[in-house]
């Protein structure tokens, strides 16, 4: 009887059950989007092959248990043949979730799923000391939770006012939650340092005085599982999507040549030292 590879099984996708000879697949979903005819497809298999069901798991994956070991050419097959891709396990960087952003959700700031995907295409299944985890989100409502991953982005506007188009209506003041907004002898005053870039503001004002620019916020180092800990920002709000990916270059990197194997992103900064990471963000940030 040949040997079955369960390392190999598992780092394609394939989890092993408490049933002996079942498996757990993990497909491939990014930002928590499938096609109609993915979901047909996954759908098949799951009556063909599984037990007619699936799992949605917590990071916008989809999973079909009781897959047979015999099975598992068929499956990873049929699967293919209709679109649908098997995802990763083990320590490399996992399914990028995201919610659906400015282009469905009348308050994001950012197009979370096309960043999703690039996200995924330069970096998913890269072997690492542990998993990683990218969690991208459009706005402050925070629903993808962006501080809970390794890597988080969150999506906010680099707002200016155009105090030609002002009418001092004092909607905006109304709208910013953070008390960032008042209208002070005859004008409108912004306390900058108590801004968190919701776009709130620009949403909301009638006049267009306030205008906004998509920006990236990133978080490092948060986990939600054993250990659980906030994800830190240690570089400023950027439009500019070269930074964000040289921010996402240098975290991954730093993880891979500074972690000891089986060790998360958030243990190995701990570590090493926050100045230190924060020193390489601040290089790659400023690298432009």
């Amino acid at each position: 009887m040949a040997t079955v590879d369960y390392k190999a099984l598992k780092n394609g996708g394939f989890m092993r059950q408490k049933q002996k000879g079942c498996f757990s697949l993990r497909l491939k979903v990014v930002g928590g989007n499938l096609t109609a005819a993915q979901l047909a497809t996954i759908a098949s298999v799951a009556e063909k092959f599984g037990a007619g069901r699936v799992h949605l798991t917590s990071r916008q994956g989809v999973e079909i248990p009781f897959i047979k070991l015999e099975d598992i050419d068929a499956v990873k097959s049929e699967l293919l043949d209709g679109g649908v891709f098997t995802g990763v396990c083990g320590p490399r960087v996992r399914t990028v979730t995201a919610c659906q952003g400015s282009d469905i959700c009348p308050s994001g700031c950012i197009a979370t799923y096309p960043l999703a995907v690039e996200i995924s295409e330069r970096y998913f299944g890269r072997e690492l000391p542990h998993k990683f985890k990218f969690g991208v989100t459009g706005c402050q409502n925070n629903c993808l939770k962006a501080e809970e991953n390794d890597l988080g982005i969150k999506g906010g506007y680099l707002i200016k006012q155009e105090k030609s188009l002002c009418t001092l209506c004092g909607v905006c003041v109304k709208a910013c939650r953070r008390g960032a907004i008042k209208i002070s002898d005859g004008s409108l005053e912004l306390t900058e340092a108590s801004c968190n870039y919701c776009g709130r503001c620009v949403k909301s004002c009638p006049s267009e005085a306030w205008q906004g620019e998509p920006g990236y916020i990133v978080s490092f180092g948060g986990t939600f599982g054993n250990q659980i800990a906030k994800g830190k920002e240690l570089a400023p709000i950027t439009a500019d999507k070269a930074a964000l990916f040289r921010l996402a270059d240098a975290a991954v990197d730093f993880f891979a040549g500074h972690a000891n194997p089986g060790e998360r992103f958030r243990a190995a900064i701990d570590r090493v030292g926050w100045d230190d990471f924060a020193d390489t963000v601040a290089k790659a940030y400023e690298n432009g």
